[in-house]
């Protein structure tokens, strides 16, 4: 069998992505912490010369995470990861969709969400924009809308695909973090959003989506908040 190894954050979504996909296909793996705050010089020098998680150690010999061999391929970036997981593992889970079609879809959908969501939650949670909020609740807009009119159970799809995998880490820590008012946004706002999103029936298909992904054995696997809240606590010294 061919080694794996990954090279991950807890608190960090983009690892998470990756983690979620390797439980979905049930793929045995080494399992290295990366602290992003105080990481190991070889990790930049044999790893990810970025020095950025995730990266995914493929082939080469048998040896300890920490002693990385150059005989191994390393592949970074959660979305090449999210893709070639399920490749390397074709008949083991549902994450690309055998219609081509959907497949596309799959990936409007991660763009889309990576060009609303993600900036919008990086934009309340570290800088504390002002239009913070609104540009979230534009984002669970179009996530709705997609959902709408795809007509599915999931993201595009009755099945759990890479669209799902991709936006569950990061609507999962914006819960945990805007609902602790944990960022550079100026309490209660975080908390504020969460609590009126939640009771808006507007926002209700958004957040019955995400209790949908949060029932999926590979999220609950890989699911650490007290590693993220611990982490938002030494980085927002509250």
């Amino acid at each position: 069998m061919t080694q794996l190894t990954l090279y991950t954050f807890r608190a960090c979504p983009y690892a998470h992505r990756v983690e979620i996909a390797l439980a979905e296909v049930g793929a045995e793996f080494k399992r290295f912490e990366i602290d992003l705050a105080n990481k190991p010089e070889w990790y930049a020098l044999k790893v990810n010369p970025a020095g950025k998680v995730p990266t995914l150690a493929y082939g080469g010999p048998d040896v300890p995470p920490d002693e990385p061999s150059p005989g191994s391929v390393k592949i970074p970036e959660s979305l090449v990861l999210l893709q070639l997981i399920p490749e390397l593992f074709p008949h083991a889970s549902t994450l690309i969709p055998s219609d081509p079609i959907v497949l596309a879809q799959a990936r409007l959908f991660i763009e889309s969400f990576s060009n609303t969501f993600v900036p919008a939650y990086i934009a309340l949670l570290f800088r504390g924009d002002a239009d913070g909020e609104d540009r979230l609740k534009a984002a669970m807009d179009s996530v709705i809308q997609t959902r709408r009119e795809h007509g599915k159970r999931y993201a595009v799809s009755n099945e759990f695909t890479i669209a799902d995998a991709a936006v569950l880490p990061f609507i999962a820590r914006a819960e945990v973090l805007f609902g602790g008012d944990f960022g550079n946004a100026e309490a209660p706002r975080g908390s504020r959003l969460i609590a009126e999103t939640k009771a808006d029936p507007k926002y209700q298909p958004f957040w019955e989506y995400f209790e949908l992904l949060k029932e999926r054995e590979s999220f609950k696997a890989t699911w650490w908040p007290d590693a993220i809240l611990e982490t938002a606590r030494r980085m927002f010294a509250k």
